[in-house]
């Protein structure tokens, strides 16, 4: 067992952290609906399963799209001009939901959505690497980790507040909610008007071996990040997470109603206070258990149950595999943070740039939600789980490799 355990926060960047970490929550809640318009638009704009898939497809392609400039902009901005400007996207692309509304337009929906994933692209750029880096290098995974839970809160009241307005009223009206986040983040980014956050700045642009002679500019930036092979695993490994992670919580509500498990509404409360409850706890778990294990190690143990679960779930074993579910969101819940702090951990001075790259990987759950949409219209929605087993396999190989790596 490795004894890494150390402060995670110091004095210095506690408030940084409180304030940088309040935005895990926002970005968790918003995405977390997006697993509840599925079944709301396939009822109320008679659109099919698979076609629901593109709420998904048009959030994450703005990821992939806006990622980049994101970085580019924060690299020469800064975290909170950053940061800013990705709360105002994220507003905008709220506020679109009431004339999506008052013409009833699917396509108007996707294009709000668009806009909005722009704005969450920019703050997971910042966010993220933000918060790995405020403290010790050695305690980045398990910081991000703890950063993360406060995602897994909002990921829990996004479906329960969002989905019991939408599936008890007869008349819901879903601007309302995404009327009323809209204001919330307007609030929170005229916040972030009159703070100072600390800059931590790309100083030298360094190769994993400590070559600091290495040339300057986005170009050179790009090309020795894309050099590391080390790197290009982790951006691999990120993308099959999020097909995994991001299919099971957007059918998660079709798997409950179609096998006859739960109702609609029911299946809201469950994905919200079970399943992503589970999800939060699992990764605050696993916060404090990186304090002592090596992050490589905890998760090759994890992906590993992931991939027994979700192939349990594949099989139908019936109530076991319901079981199985929740399985999967236990042990896929430190993923991201980790993958993402292993990450960029050897890529000094080129952090923005990199989480940039990182942060086009949620288009893996566009990829993942289609794909598993479309096996599901050809065979059913328990077999379509072998496209997020697929994933956590990915990420399997993916963790052997970097354990191997750290004992050589």
């Amino acid at each position: 067992m490795s004894n890494v355990k150390k402060g995670l926060i110091s004095r210095t960047y506690l408030l940084p952290f409180i304030l940088i970490t309040s935005l895990f929550f926002l970005w968790g809640f918003a995405r977390s609906i997006l697993d509840v318009l599925n079944k709301h638009f396939q009822e109320s704009l008679s659109v099919s399963v698979f076609q629901s898939t593109l709420i998904q497809a048009s959030t994450y392609l703005a990821y992939a799209l806006m990622a980049l400039p994101a970085g580019i902009f924060i690299t020469r901005y800064g975290y909170r001009r950053g940061v800013v400007m990705g709360l105002g996207l994220f507003a905008l692309g709220a506020f679109l939901f009431i004339p999506g509304e008052g013409v009833s337009s699917f396509s108007l929906f996707l294009g709000a959505l668009f806009i909005l994933g722009c704005g969450l692209a920019v703050l997971e750029t910042a966010a993220n690497p933000y918060a790995a880096e405020l403290g010790d290098p050695a305690t980045a995974a398990s910081r991000l980790n703890l950063a993360q839970s406060l995602n897994g809160l909002g990921s829990i009241l996004g479906p329960v507040v969002v989905g019991g307005y939408l599936f008890s009223e007869t008349d819901a009206q879903i601007s309302i909610p995404y009327s009323i986040m809209g204001g919330v983040v307007l609030i929170v980014a005229m916040i972030f008007t009159r703070v100072r956050l600390p800059e931590i700045k790309d100083t030298a642009i360094e190769s994993a071996d400590g070559d600091a002679t290495a040339p300057t500019g986005l170009t050179a930036t790009i090309r020795r990040l894309w050099s590391s092979a080390k790197f290009r695993m982790g951006v691999l490994a990120l993308f099959c997470y999020e097909i995994a992670e991001i299919s099971i919580n957007s059918m998660f509500i079709n798997y409950s109603v179609d096998s006859g498990w739960m109702s609609k509404h029911t299946a809201t409360l469950v994905l919200s206070f079970g399943a992503l409850g589970l999800f939060m706890v699992a990764r605050i778990i696993g916060s404090a258990v990186m304090s002592r294990i090596s992050a490589a190690r905890v998760l090759t143990v994890c992906a590993l149950l992931t991939v027994v679960c979700s192939a349990v779930v594949a099989l139908d074993f019936g109530s076991i595999s319901r079981y199985a579910v929740f399985g999967c969101y236990a042990f896929e819940a430190i993923m991201f943070p980790t993958i993402f702090a292993i990450t960029i951990s050897g890529v000094k001075g080129m952090t923005k740039i990199a989480s940039s790259f990182l942060m086009m990987t949620p288009l893996g759950g566009a990829v993942g939600t289609s794909l598993m949409g479309w096996v599901a219209g050809q065979t059913s929605i328990t077999t379509a789980f072998i496209v997020p087993c697929a994933g956590y396999l990915a990420v399997l190989i993916y963790a052997r490799m970097m354990s191997r790596a750290r004992r050589s």
